[in-house]
């Protein structure tokens, strides 16, 4: 066994890999950026070591410098973790020529699945069943037509060196064909350094099933059960768990075995996942072949009771496979979720910025939390912005959801937009919970899972939550003037007291809130005393509420009654509540449920901005401009592509928001650009009309 490895990757999937090499006794070398300098996995490594700039390319992507940085470090084996150069055939074999164990499969085995063209052909050959298409080394524009034209509609376009949903188009016509080969050629080039394309028949609604494989030196090869990773959104995964549900054993053994053929076909050695489509008539189709470990192998780690990391070393320190295929036990059940700093609300484009605050449900044999991130870290715009995966497990599917559904209650974080609300509404929604679904699924219950529409229970749970931060605010304001007055040389004077006290008239309290819909809700609460207690009255919409509550440190405990015609509470419908609270400056968020609610407290009066359609040409988050669509002069239509942008390895298109002609573009291709900046101008029709009468 190594007594030093070198992890090369960042993140979560860092420090997982230490958590094992540590527990093995083995020492750990840790690889960092300038945007990673204070990150989680570099204070949990034994050493680390600098790389350079924040972007991949200038750090986790320098294949030749990691390898100088192992053979500094003493390191005798390199793990790659997922992505970056994770599944680089040319990185595996520099790593074999200077001697040193790269911990994955050999550069052949990359190698030989990193096209999905060649790929295909290899698992034809093995007798692994295929879906219908084009894998051909033919790139040419009327060629790639031609055959989509052949093999009917709808299709899908694939970048064939691709992974992780990016390079990927469906096509529903003759008329899109060539847009999407474009389109998918430059973010495959700009993802994979390949824009090499292949075509395949695409299938209506099929699940995503994926078989756990794991081969040693020896020549053993098994597969450790399976998972469905129906859940995806743009083709990427969003839930995965283990083991899929509704397979009957023989069709589990039957695609356990062709796993196994797959890995056999190109002598794999480590761990891999074998992905196949699986139709309504239980017919799988090899889709490809990952020559790593997968992001969601936790799920995979609950149901067997193995570390798969563990596995890995061993393995590539020359050791047989801990198992025989008649030795491995499936027990229970197990989901993941991947939390990730993106706006639902918003097309989920990713967010980036400050953890202000962190907590995480309380981890234990039922509950595992994978994560890279702590309170204060920055997410990056460099990176994925994946801020941990969630996983739970229990005895039966339906007791280990429930296990989720619990942990994405008590998942709280402000600071950045995420989504956890999102996942709960999977995770609660009646199909999920029925385990009826397929890889349209987030595409078919997209509004109710989103929260666009809400339902009656969401609508009064956003009322309460309203009522809930105005009062935060008053106990805030009275916490602090408290805290005030008790450190002033008079603390009993009434001038430190926030009592809302009004000569011949009720207290009063005015409250000004900013909600994330840039909306300003003006409450006026009505305070009574009641001995030490004090009561608000408060009308919210078509309801009188009474509430009262203390803060005690980040947690508001409140209670809240809707009043009965007589203006009086009903106590027995009064609702006792805790409810947490992160507020950095003017910003507060509360957290109910699997919702979190955030708001600005306003201390003068605000004008609320009015929407501005020009907006929508502003860049939506950091990134990279590709190419413009139209050229300075162009007539466009409202909602008309003007140019595309990159973020986070994902296309951006932005849109004309009106009818008109561009008439500049204040960035060319290439160039970065920061969130809210202005990318082009577009004047209206209506404005080119009215100056054309007024010079004529």
């Amino acid at each position: 066994m190594f007594t030093k490895l070198l992890i090369a990757n960042r993140g979560e999937i860092a420090c997982r890999i230490i958590e094992t090499a540590k527990a093995m006794g083995v020492r750990t070398v840790a690889l960092y950026s300038d945007a990673d300098i204070n990150a989680r996995h570099v204070a949990m490594a034994d050493e680390s070591f600098y790389l350079g700039g924040s972007a991949p390319a200038d750090s986790y992507l320098k294949g030749d410098l990691i390898i100088e940085i192992a053979k500094k470090s003493g390191a005798q084996a390199i793990h790659p973790g997922y992505g970056f150069l994770s599944e680089n055939a040319e990185f595996a074999l520099k790593c074999e020529q200077a001697n040193i164990a790269f911990v994955g499969p050999s550069a052949a085995a990359i190698d030989s699945m990193g096209s999905k063209s060649a790929a295909k052909e290899i698992m034809g050959a093995a007798n692994v069943p295929l879906v219908p298409g084009y894998h051909g080394d033919s790139q040419d524009d009327e060629l790639l037509v031609a055959e989509a034209n052949k093999m009917g509609f709808p299709l899908l376009i694939k970048a064939a060196f691709g992974g992780g949903g990016k390079g990927m188009r469906i096509v529903e016509s003759s008329d899109e064909v060539l847009e999407a080969i474009n389109s998918a050629r430059r973010e495959a080039i700009n993802s994979f350094g390949n824009d090499k394309l292949l075509m395949e028949r695409y299938l209506r609604q099929p699940r995503h099933v994926e078989v756990q494989v794991f081969a040693d030196s020896q020549g053993n090869c098994i597969y450790l059960s399976d998972r469905d990773c129906s859940i995806q959104r743009r083709h990427q995964k969003v839930v995965e768990e283990a083991p899929a549900p509704g397979l009957s054993d023989a069709l589990r053994v039957k695609m356990g075995e062709a796993a196994v053929a797959a890995a056999k076909a190109i002598n794999y050695e480590g761990a891999g996942t074998v992905e196949f489509l699986l139709d309504t008539d239980d017919s799988f189709y090899f889709m490809e072949m990952n020559t790593r470990l997968q992001v969601e192998h936790p799920v995979t780690e609950l149901v067997t009771g193995q570390d798969l990391v563990k596995w890995q070393l061993m393995v590539a320190s020359g050791s047989q496979l801990p198992l025989k295929q008649d030795e491995v036990r499936i027990h229970g059940h197990a989901f993941e979720v991947r939390i990730y700093a993106e706006d639902p609300q918003n097309d989920f484009l990713p967010a980036s910025g400050k953890l202000n605050f962190l907590r995480e449900p309380e981890q234990s044999k039922f509950v595992r939390i994978d994560s890279g991130v702590r309170e204060n870290d920055v997410i990056s715009n460099f990176y994925d912005p994946m801020i941990s995966k969630l996983i739970t497990w229990d005895e039966s599917r339906p007791r280990a959801l429930q296990r989720l559904v619990h942990a994405l209650n008590d998942y709280q974080i402000s600071g950045l937009k995420h989504n956890i609300e999102f996942l709960a509404n999977i995770a609660e929604h009646q199909a999920f919970i029925d385990a009826d679904f397929s890889t349209d699924f987030i595409e078919r219950y997209g509004d109710a899972l989103i929260g666009h529409g809400l339902s009656d229970s969401q609508s009064n749970e956003c009322q309460t939550a309203l009522a809930l931060a105005a009062l935060y605010q008053l106990c805030a304001r009275k916490a602090e003037a408290k805290s005030c007055a008790v450190n002033s040389h008079d603390p009993y004077s009434p001038w430190g007291a926030v009592s809302g006290f009004r000569l011949n008239s009720a207290s009063q309290h005015q409250v000004a809130l900013l909600d994330d819909n840039h909306e300003i809700n003006h409450l006026e609460l009505i305070e009574t005393q009641v001995g030490a207690q004090s009561f608000y009255q408060l009308k919210l919409n078509d309801s009188q509420l009474t509430l009262s509550g203390e803060l005690k440190g980040e947690t508001l405990h409140a209670e809240i009654a809707v009043n009965n015609d007589a203006g009086q509470a009903v106590k027995s419908a009064a609702h006792k509540i805790k409810v947490p609270v992160s507020q950095v400056g003017d910003d507060f968020t509360l957290f109910i449920n699997s919702s979190s609610y955030h708001y600005r407290a306003l201390l003068s009066e605000v004008i609320e901005e009015q929407d501005n359609l020009e907006d929508k040409l502003k860049a939506p988050m950091n990134g990279t401009i590709v190419t413009q669509l139209v050229a300075v002069g162009d007539s466009v239509k409202a909602g008309q592509g003007i140019m595309v942008m990159e973020a986070m390895k994902m296309e951006y298109t932005i849109e004309s928001p009106f009818d008109g002609v561009v008439t500049a573009f204040f960035f060319e291709p290439g160039e970065l650009v920061s969130d809210g900046m202005l990318l082009a101008e577009v004047e209206a029709k209506a404005e080119i009309t009215a100056e054309k009468e007024e010079a004529g």
